[in-house]
């Protein structure tokens, strides 16, 4: 999930409507290697490790304090860049978090 997929239902009224869910898939049935623009890239995508769902809560949360602070909360120009912003926000990651 991302602003860019995020629409008002119609003008006139509250509501929103989720598009373009292209790489969505069951939650037995991984089967993109690419998931989640960087912006909104989970911890645990960026260690490629095991995920599920709550990985577009986490999206969802990215997206949430966009719109409330006006620009994206992780702008990382890279993976690694992406990793060093969560580790400024969030602290390093267990050492069993990225020992895989």
């Amino acid at each position: 999930m991302k602003p860019e997929n995020i629409l008002l239902k119609n003008i006139s009224k509250s509501g929103i409507k989720l598009i373009d869910l292209g790489s969505s898939c069951f939650v037995d049935a991984r089967c993109y290697s690419y998931l989640q623009s960087r912006y909104y890239r989970s911890p645990e995508v960026l260690f490629g490790l095991d995920y599920g769902t709550e990985i577009d809560t986490w999206s969802m949360g990215c997206v949430l304090a966009e719109l409330f602070l006006g620009t994206p909360l992780f702008p990382g120009e890279s993976e690694l860049d992406m990793v060093s912003m969560l580790s400024e926000v969030l602290g390093l990651p267990d050492v069993e978090f990225i020992k895989v």
